[in-house]
């Protein structure tokens, strides 16, 4: 077959290379001006190439892994013990170990050891997924560590990534979460270790896109996809620059809201599963200092900041590799409409400045050397009670038009390893299909 494929992020490429393998030639179409998507690059100032929005993964990510040693970048994959932390009541809390937990005075001894224990249990809990359908996050993990301990910690979390729509996320995805993070530790109180690319994870995925080209495939930068063409209830290719392509089989790795823009011929019904899925838009403040900001690398934020996330990334890596800059991320989580949104990064950093100072008095504006800032409309999908039901079939309803995106990880949230075991798995069906899809 020839498949086309809508988005050359980590997702399509993967779902490409698979095709390949089973004997198909693809044409991926990507809007932006490369490959890579979310785990897209820019140039920092001099130095490595940095992700727009920060990376890492965790020692259970093995499908990445797979990958990064697939494209012969093995030895580029550097394990690091990061220094994280917690930001509440105007303090930078320590959490690297459980005696980090224990001395998190920001809460009762009593509120510390729920705490633990409930993290200790979800930890064991290898039927989440089915056990935790049906309740809200806040109302399990409330009734499990007591309202101080919630309001210190896993209240502002959810409020920040979800905002308005925090009392509707499900338990399956904070489940999910602490279950991960904690299996990607070896041993009982083991130390956290994340993984990071040599020269950002650009270098795996440009070698993905090369290694599809060398094999036959195509892929077209700067190019936006103006609508799927279907004819007689069946695909039968891309409108693109006016033109028509055709293709036996189309793939849209696409947010759901563009999806609908760019398929205005998908079924009702099918409309109305994507319509379920609410997004948060993720965005991304860097600011190049010329010193540190804090001595951590993850600082989840528990006070009422402007941000949800410090991440500062040459905490875990050296300043000398981005020109001896001190690169900081500050993450928000944001609806559509939001004020910041509009915002330009002058004006974000402005906005920034009073949490920026709560974690570091000290810090002053002269201390920034460059500032960028990202933002991506299908940065989080909002994971609500019995989500279950609400995931999209890749199969659209259109013979041979299929759908991949991170709405369908589920339970696993968004990431580099999930997106490329979707594009694995979305790849095997379209191949399966194919028989039909060419009758």
């Amino acid at each position: 077959m020839r498949v086309g494929i809508v988005g050359a992020g980590v997702l399509g490429l993967a779902a490409a290379k698979v095709l390949q393998e089973r004997g198909h030639t693809v044409a991926l179409f990507e809007s932006r001006h490369e490959v890579g998507g979310q785990v897209v690059t820019f140039d920092a100032g001099g130095g490595e190439p940095l992700e727009c929005f920060y990376h890492h993964i965790f020692t259970n990510d093995t499908v990445v892994v797979r990958y990064i040693e697939e494209m012969g970048l093995g030895p580029q994959l550097e394990w690091i013990e990061p220094k994280n932390g917690h930001f509440v009541k105007g303090k930078i809390w320590p959490f690297v170990t459980p005696m980090d937990l224990l001395k998190f005075g920001a809460i009762p001894i009593t509120s510390r050891v729920r705490l633990g224990l409930a993290a200790v249990w979800l930890r064991r809990q290898k039927d989440g997924l089915t056990k935790y359908e049906a309740v809200t996050a806040r109302a399990w993990m409330q009734r499990a560590v007591g309202k101080k301990a919630f309001a210190a910690f896993w209240g502002p979390l959810l409020k920040g990534k979800f905002a308005g729509e925090a009392d509707t996320v499900g338990m399956v995805w904070l489940w999910n979460k602490i279950y991960l993070r904690f299996a990607s530790r070896k041993g009982s109180g083991a130390k956290e270790t994340l993984g990071y690319l040599k020269g950002s994870f650009r270098g795996y995925y440009t070698r993905l896109a090369e290694h599809i080209t060398e094999r036959g495939g195509t892929i077209a930068l700067n190019t936006a996809v103006e609508r799927v063409a279907v004819e007689d209830g069946k695909v039968a290719g891309l409108v693109v620059n006016g033109e028509l392509q055709s293709f036996d089989a189309v793939l849209m790795t696409t947010p759901n809201i563009i999806t609908k823009r760019i398929a205005p011929d998908l079924p009702a019904a099918y409309t109305a599963v994507l319509d379920r899925v609410r997004y948060q838009w993720a965005t991304c403040l860097i600011l190049a200092l010329d010193r540190p900001l804090s001595p951590v690398y993850w600082l989840s934020i528990g006070d009422p900041l402007p941000f949800v996330a410090c991440v500062e990334h040459t905490n875990l890596l050296p300043p000398e590799r981005y020109g001896g800059n001190h690169i900081v991320y500050l993450s928000n989580y944001v609806a559509p409409g939001h004020a910041v949104l509009a915002m330009s990064k002058d004006e974000v950093l402005a906005h920034y400045l009073s949490g920026i100072k709560a974690i570091n008095p000290a810090f002053d504006q002269s201390w920034v050397r460059e500032t960028w800032f990202f933002k991506d409309p299908g940065g989080q999908p909002v994971i609500t009670t019995h989500y279950s039901q609400q995931i999209p079939e890749m199969r659209t309803g259109i013979a041979g038009l299929y759908l991949a995106n991170t709405t369908q990880v589920y339970p696993e949230d968004r990431g580099q390893n999930y997106s490329l075991r979707l594009g694995e798995q979305v790849a095997a069906l379209i191949d399966g299909d194919g028989p039909s899809l060419k009758s």
